[in-house]
């Protein structure tokens, strides 16, 4: 089942992100590269109609986000190709303590985590 509430903010967010970046990303522009009109891409993001399940495809190819992101299912945009029970247990084990940070101790521990990995990666290049 679709939260339409948090698909139509998390479908702005990604458009008003990429706008910031380049003001191309218009409602217009989004509209025709899935192959809707305006108006009712309009209504996506507004939250008063609920795309088909092709066109939620569409969107998060164009946005490179998971449909689950997009539907609510997951606060993770993008989709983890787990291959092994080891690491599957790794992200669970990630996400069950992210879970329970606020956005400012998730955003201090992704700092923590992005240095941990450019030290780990400086030292292979040695």
């Amino acid at each position: 089942m679709i939260s339409v509430s948090k698909f139509s903010l998390r479908l702005k967010k990604l458009r008003d992100e990429r706008k910031n970046k380049n003001k191309k990303w218009t409602q217009k522009y989004v509209a025709d590269l899935i192959g809707v009109a305006r108006v009712t891409y309009t209504a996506y993001e507004n939250g008063t109609k609920v795309p088909p399940l092709d066109t939620i495809n569409k969107i998060a190819m164009v946005f490179n986000v998971d449909t689950d992101y997009l539907m609510g299912r997951t606060d993770y945009p993008l989709k983890t190709d787990m291959t092994t029970q080891e690491d599957d247990e790794d992200y669970r084990t990630l996400n069950r303590y992210g879970r329970k940070l606020t956005p400012e101790q998730r955003k201090k521990a992704i700092k923590i985590l992005e240095a941990t990995f450019e030290e780990l990666f400086d030292d292979e290049e040695d």
